[in-house]
């Protein structure tokens, strides 16, 4: 306390020195401590203050993924470059380094979480720390620890320090209902299936209603991006078939050619993800939302392709294990309590989801050549 008063001491005395004609009384002054975890390298640049605002100051978890990079980039246009701070426990690449502000941080690390929450005065967390769910099944206790524990640590940062915060959890398809068919809505009762890349929703709904935390949830279908890899989901078929397609214009396909899944494309998901965390906690009635734009199988989906690229091979290989991850799953979802509550609609249906990748792809491959 001594310190701290001798530092504010200084502070005063510096600023009425410097011939500002401020008057110094009225300057306040803040001391924001940082943990050295959290800074891995140009610390004026990385640290991040900010400014009074009316914008939320959000934190991105397991940032490097597929949709993390996505959002930042949203949300700064949005709220500015300094309020949106990505966190991994990866090395992220140059572009993604000197974006904005970035933090190496493991979400399995408790006491580092809650530093960086209070620290940072975070009023938003998106949590994306997640293994997929081929990646899970073959890493059972990592896919607990990083799946389960993770997310509790993320609600209880919060409950711990009694901050009015804004949380958002990615539920993935893997959370079904106890009497789960392949049209699922959000009314029926959630529960922990043998997909760990999934939340318990039980979970969830104890955190809001015992300590009135709030949280929202999507449940996201496939998500379809251009601009990540493949990174051992279930659904990845629908990424990697463009990339062969325009490579080799052949594709083996790890699932049936009937297998209908949920999927969006990821500008669709990332604009759902901004809408429902902008939307008004009275117009909610629910915590989690299904949020859905097709479902199409791998035959119909090359068949789209085929459309533009009509020598393209498609080939089957089953792969057992995500096979019947995927039978597991609905194969639609009901969406329409979030097109009712906070006016949830899709852009991109089918066939602007193909002409939009390979058009996208086809121009990178040509700029990849050309350089």
């Amino acid at each position: 306390m001594n310190t701290m008063r001798a530092l504010t001491r200084v502070a005063r005395q510096a600023l009425a020195s410097s011939g500002c004609g401020c008057q110094t009384a009225a300057v306040p002054v803040r001391f924001i401590s940082f943990s050295p975890r959290q800074v891995i390298s140009d610390a004026s640049f990385h640290s991040v203050s900010f400014s009074e605002t009316d914008h939320p100051r959000v934190l991105i978890t397991g940032g490097l993924g597929q949709l993390g990079v996505g959002l930042a980039r949203l949300l700064r246009k949005r709220f500015g470059k300094n309020s949106v701070i990505l966190s991994d426990i990866r090395k992220p690449p140059d572009q993604v380094f000197y974006s904005g502000p970035f933090i190496c941080s493991d979400i399995l690390d408790y006491k580092n979480l809650r530093e960086i929450v209070v620290n940072n005065r975070i009023t938003w967390l998106i949590h994306y720390s997640a293994l997929l769910s081929a990646v899970g099944e073959a890493n059972v206790p990592l896919a607990r620890a990083v799946n389960i524990t993770g997310t509790r640590d993320a609600f209880s940062a919060f409950r711990l320090r009694r901050l009015r915060v804004r949380l958002f959890i990615m539920v993935e398809l893997g959370l079904g209902g106890e009497n789960c068919s392949s049209d699922v809505s959000e009314s029926v009762c959630v529960r922990f299936k043998p997909n760990l890349s999934s939340r318990s929703g039980f979970a969830l709904q104890y955190y809001h209603y015992r300590y009135g935390l709030d949280f929202r949830c999507l449940r996201y279908p496939g998500i379809i991006s251009a601009d990540s890899q493949p990174g051992g989901g279930t659904t990845d078929y629908a990424v990697q078939i463009f990339h062969d397609a325009l490579k080799s214009g052949k594709y083996d396909c790890y699932l049936r050619a009937d297998t209908r899944l949920p999927m969006m494309y990821i500008d669709d998901c990332l604009r759902a993800t901004l809408e429902v965390m902008e939307a008004p906690a009275e117009t909610l009635t629910m915590r989690t939302y299904n949020i859905n734009a097709m479902s199409f199988t791998p035959e119909e989906l090359a068949n789209e392709i085929r459309k533009q690229l009509p020598e393209l091979q498609l080939t089957y290989n089953v792969d057992s294990v995500r096979q019947g991850i995927a039978d597991s799953w609905p194969m639609i979802f009901d969406d329409q309590n979030a097109r009712n509550d906070w006016g949830w609609k899709h852009e991109f249906d089918l066939p602007e989801l193909v002409t939009t990748m390979l058009n996208f792809l086809s121009t990178d491959s040509q700029v990849a050549q050309a350089s």
